[in-house]
C-alpha cells in the first residue's frame, strides 16, 4: 500500500542485474513488492527515481554499480464520497468483490459523470478498501461500458490488485458474455481476428483498423435465431479492448441490437422495447490471487435484456 508520508529507498545495482530495465529492476526488490510495475513507470515518468543523481531517460538499463533513488509519495486523499448504488453481489471476501454491474451505471468518475458511478458505490459498500497504485481508491481491475450489464471483479487490496492485473494482461482470464445481434448471424460459430483502434474520424468510437490498430479476437456461438431478424449469441473474448465487441460484430454486419454507437438504422429500441446495447458479461473466471483456486462467477441477464429474450420467443423462432 502507498505510504501516508514521503518514502525515499536506495538501492544499488549488483552484476546480475546489469543491462537490466530500470522498472524491472525496481520490481523485483522485495521492499517493493506491495507496488504493481505500472505504478513504479509512473514515478520514473514524474522524475521520481534518480540514477546516480540524475533522473535517467525512458527505457534506461542499469549498469552495475549504479546508486538508485527511489521517492514514493503519499497517498492522495481521496475526493469522492460514498454514495448508494444499486449492484448485486455474486461473491465476496477479504480480497475480493465479484458483482453484477446495472446497465446505465458508470464504472468510475469521468466528464459528465461525477457522482453515482460504480466507484462511489464500492465506496459504501466496502470500508476496507486499500490505496491501490497511489490512490485511495477501489481496486478497479477492469471496466464494462456504462449500458452494458453483468459480472465484474473489484480487488479490495494490493495483493489481489496486482495478481488481477496480470491475469488479464497475460489472457488467463476467461470472459465470456451474451449478446442478442441485429440480423440472421452466419456462419452459427466463429472467430474474428482484427485489429482495432480509434476510429480516423469519429473520436468517440473505435474502429477495425487493418494497420496501426491492436490486436484483438472474438469468439460467438449462435444460441438461438429468432423469427424476427434477430440473434443470440454467446461470445467469448480473447483480448480485452474497448468496445471489442460491439466493433467486431459490428464489422461483421451483425451489431449488437440497441447500440447507438455502432447499430445501423435498424434500431432494436422501437423494434425490442430497450434503449441500450443489448451486451452482458456473464461469466467471469480467474485464480483466486491469495489460494490461487479458480472463482468462476455467472450473472443472469438482466431483467430488460431477458425480457427482449422474452418477446423474441413468443414471436417464434428460426
Amino acid at each position: 500500500m502507498a505510504p501516508s508520508a514521503t518514502t525515499e529507498l536506495q538501492f544499488c545495482v549488483a552484476a546480475e542485474s546489469h543491462g537490466q530495465r530500470l522498472d524491472l529492476f525496481l520490481v523485483r526488490h522485495q521492499e517493493l513488492a506491495d507496488y504493481s510495475r505500472a505504478f513504479l513507470q509512473g514515478l520514473i515518468r514524474e522524475g521520481r527515481v534518480l540514477a546516480n543523481g540524475v533522473q535517467p531517460k525512458s527505457g534506461y538499463r542499469v549498469q552495475t554499480g549504479d546508486r538508485i533513488v527511489l521517492t514514493i509519495p503519499p497517498v492522495a486523499p481521496s475526493v469522492l464520497e460514498p454514495e448508494q448504488v444499486a449492484f448485486d453481489i455474486l461473491f465476496e471476501d477479504e480480497d475480493l468483490v465479484v458483482l453484477s454491474k446495472p446497465p446505465g451505471v458508470v464504472v468510475h468518475p469521468a466528464a459528465g459523470h461525477q457522482t453515482g458511478t460504480l466507484v462511489h458505490g464500492l465506496l459504501y459498500h466496502c470500508d476496507n478498501l486499500s490505496g491501490i497504485s497511489g490512490e485511495e481508491r477501489p481496486g478497479i481491475v477492469h471496466r464494462l461500458d456504462k449500458d452494458t450489464s453483468g459480472v465484474m471483479v473489484i480487488a479490495k487490496n494490493d495483493l489481489a490488485h496486482r495478481s488481477l492485473v496480470e491475469q488479464f494482461k497475460a489472457r488467463t482470464v476467461e470472459k465470456c458474455y451474451q449478446a442478442i445481434l441485429d440480423g440472421r448471424v452466419s456462419p452459427s460459430a466463429g472467430r474474428i481476428d482484427s485489429p482495432i483502434g480509434r476510429h480516423p474520424v469519429h473520436r468517440k468510437k473505435m474502429a477495425v483498423c487493418r494497420l496501426g490498430g491492436r490486436e484483438a479476437a472474438t469468439n460467438w456461438q449462435v444460441l438461438e435465431a429468432f423469427a424476427q431478424p434477430f440473434t443470440f449469441v454467446a461470445l467469448r473474448l480473447e483480448t480485452g479492448r474497448t468496445h471489442q465487441i460491439r466493433v467486431h460484430m459490428a464489422s461483421l454486419g451483425f451489431p449488437v441490437a440497441g447500440d447507438p454507437l455502432y447499430g445501423g438504422r435498424n434500431s432494436a429500441s422501437e423494434a425490442l422495447g430497450i434503449h441500450r446495447q443489448c451486451l452482458h458479461s456473464h461469466t467471469l473466471a480467474f485464480r483466486h490471487p491469495r489460494h490461487g483456486e479458480m472463482v468462476r462467477c455467472t450473472a443472469p441477464l438482466w431483467p430488460d435484456m431477458a425480457g427482449v429474450l422474452e418477446r423474441l420467443c413468443l414471436g417464434g423462432k428460426q
